[in-house]
């Protein structure tokens, strides 16, 4: 089976880097950014199997980048996992079709389960 790779878009950089090794341990392929410009850049260069995207950040927040992956038919179907400290806007995402919202602070093992559970599905 090939490796899939994950795009983490993140803009806290502590957090980039533990989810990073999580997901690594568990062999995945990691590419991250650390807002939704470069997010978008290295979705086209990666074409990644799933997006891992936080929803506050600098220049184009999270919510920006969604809208724009929805309106690209070749991006359009990777799976997203909404990563953030509000878990105020949650049925707003799962009516852009998000595969799942977790809010920080979160469990690692659970993490890890959720973006396993995630990929299984896009089979």
């Amino acid at each position: 089976m090939a490796q899939k790779t994950i795009l983490v878009v993140d803009d806290e950089e502590m957090l980039v880097e533990f989810i990073k090794i999580r997901l690594e341990a568990n062999d995945y392929m990691v590419e991250t950014a650390s807002d939704g410009t470069e997010g978008l850049v290295k979705l086209e260069q990666t074409h990644p199997d799933l997006i891992i995207l936080d929803i506050f950040m600098k220049p184009m927040d999270g919510y920006t980048m969604l809208k724009e992956v929805r309106k690209n038919k070749k991006i359009k179907d990777i799976p997203i996992i909404i990563l953030t400290a509000s878990g105020k806007k949650r049925e707003v995402f799962e009516a852009e079709g998000i595969s799942d919202y977790i809010t920080k602070p979160f469990d690692s093992d659970d993490f890890v389960s959720r973006v396993k559970k995630v990929l299984k599905k896009k089979k």
